[in-house]
């Protein structure tokens, strides 16, 4: 397993990788689709498992190793992806690809629990983060995994239902607070910045009632968050 490597901040992050490993192990073990209760509920738990410095640097590591994971799950489909822009692959792909928030081989993580809590401690302990960890890879990971999510919907034939639209509001909170507390964020991705040029509302699907609950327009989110 890689561990965590990250570099440093402002100052090294001088933590206790043992614990580290404890934090995640528990994570997984803790949450995740094979326990009982909604995902927002577990994604809030899992959060709080997250607290503190060593949970900051677990997050990190969450959101590399599910973005890491959903590229090799694309390109393992045969498609090839733009880790920076998954918009054409999705285009040329279509319903054909299977969305890795689906799960499949290599990807262990739950983006509706882990990944969620993972974006949530991101957005809520921003200035922390940037003082910790580079930050600008976990802005890059946070922005590839969001682009994969939206572009499925846009392209892909993916109906949203309301985690997805939570976990995508989360992506965008985390990507937000942590640009606005770094010194001197690094500039959009292409695929970010052609999603924040469309202005669809896509409906949000409850799948046990079969119905729209709702209405989620990405680009909107988007530009009004990161543009600020």
């Amino acid at each position: 397993m890689r561990w965590f490597r990250f570099g440093a901040g402002r100052r090294q992050a001088e933590q206790d990788p043992g614990r580290q490993q404890e934090i995640y192990r528990e994570l997984l073990q803790r949450f995740g689709p094979h326990v009982p209760g909604r995902f927002t509920d577990q994604a809030a738990g899992a959060a709080r498992l997250l607290d503190g410095d060593d949970g900051i640097i677990v997050a990190a590591y969450v959101l590399r190793e599910f973005a890491d994971a959903a590229f090799a799950a694309t390109a393992g489909q045969g498609f090839q992806a733009d880790r920076r822009d998954y918009r054409w692959t999705w285009q040329g792909a279509g319903p054909r690809l299977r969305s890795p928030l689906a799960g499949g081989p290599g990807v262990t993580l739950h983006p509706y629990v882990h990944v969620a809590a993972a974006a949530t401690v991101m957005a809520t302990r921003a200035r922390q983060v940037v003082k910790l960890i580079a930050a600008e890879p976990v802005v890059t990971h946070v922005l590839e995994i969001l682009d994969m999510v939206t572009a499925g919907w846009e392209y892909g034939g993916i109906a949203p239902d309301a985690d997805a639209a939570n976990l995508a509001a989360t992506l965008i909170a985390a990507a937000k607070e942590v640009r606005a507390a770094m010194p001197d964020a690094p500039p959009l991705p292409s695929g970010i910045r052609e999603q924040m040029r469309r202005n669809n509302t896509v409906d949000v699907w409850d799948p046990a009632a079969n119905r729209i609950v709702g209405g989620f327009n990405p680009g909107k989110a988007m530009r009004e968050a990161l543009l600020a």
